[in-house]
């Protein structure tokens, strides 16, 4: 298997796994399933940052300072895009960006949209990711591309309960979720063709692609485990990090770098 159709397949799954899963979650209003997802989703984002891009991104690096630099500048570079609403996401059942206001009527479209720019240009970033990431090495972008996918999951079923209320049918909630998924087979593919002549372009974007997750993980997910402080929803949220984490390691270590 080649390495772009590595890259298609991993991107086309990703959006439509997520997707799909996010509807079957937000229309059974399994609402408990959400902080569920949300931990193992931190898990998996660390374990494949810390154990797999991090190392890999090192090690193709001239300069082990720059890399460590590329990353910092990217966590600045991804709060200052939140800021601005171009990368405006949440990943947990309630959040200050995407609650519905109090009232029950909708709100003709407008946040709907909104969330469908940002969530476009995410997942587009995520493709380069991939791209970047598959390219590097076949393990590191299974690994990077598991990690997408599990953090995309409980994103996207933020997403399509606030096209809910933004007055769009489930049916319509749905196509737009899958449309805006295929800005992921967008960037891995342009990405793939754009770093083909641009080899040194790939260690700082596995920088980024490692600064995106460590920003996601730390900054949107973990402070909402923090609203439920009881004993044992602690120990639940922990061993399911811990269960993303050892998913990331299991994934590597069953396959193996090549050669």
């Amino acid at each position: 298997m080649s390495t772009f159709a590595w890259i298609l397949a991993a991107s086309a799954l990703g959006g439509a796994l997520s997707a799909a899963f996010a509807a079957a979650v937000a229309l059974k209003a399994r609402a408990a399933w959400v902080p569920m997802l949300v931990s193992y989703a931190i898990g998996a984002l660390l374990g494949a940052v810390f154990l797999e891009i991090l190392p890999e991104a090192l090690e193709l690096a001239d300069d082990a300072g720059r890399m460590t630099a590329t990353v910092l500048f990217g966590i600045l570079l991804f709060f200052v895009l939140e800021k601005l609403v171009l990368w405006r996401h949440c990943h947990v059942e309630q959040c200050e960006a995407h609650d519905p206001p109090a009232h029950t009527g909708h709100d003709h479209g407008r946040s709907g949209m909104m969330i469908m720019l940002g969530d476009t240009f995410h997942n587009f970033v995520d493709g380069v990711l991939i791209a970047a990431a598959f390219l590097a090495d076949v393990q590191l972008g299974i690994v990077t591309s598991l990690a997408i996918i599990a953090h995309e999951i409980p994103q996207e079923v933020g997403d399509f309960l606030i096209l809910l209320h933004s007055g769009f049918t489930r049916r319509q909630a749905l196509i737009f979720n899958l449309l805006s998924s295929t800005a992921t087979i967008l960037g891995g593919t342009l990405a793939y063709f754009t770093l083909q002549g641009m080899q040194e372009l790939v260690p700082p974007l596995l920088g980024l692609a490692a600064a995106s997750m460590i920003y996601v993980a730390v900054a949107d997910l973990i402070p909402g485990l923090h609203k439920r402080p009881e004993l044992d929803a602690t120990v639940q949220q922990v061993s399911l990090i811990a269960l993303g984490i050892g998913s990331i390691w299991l994934v590597g270590n069953l396959i193996g770098h090549p050669g």
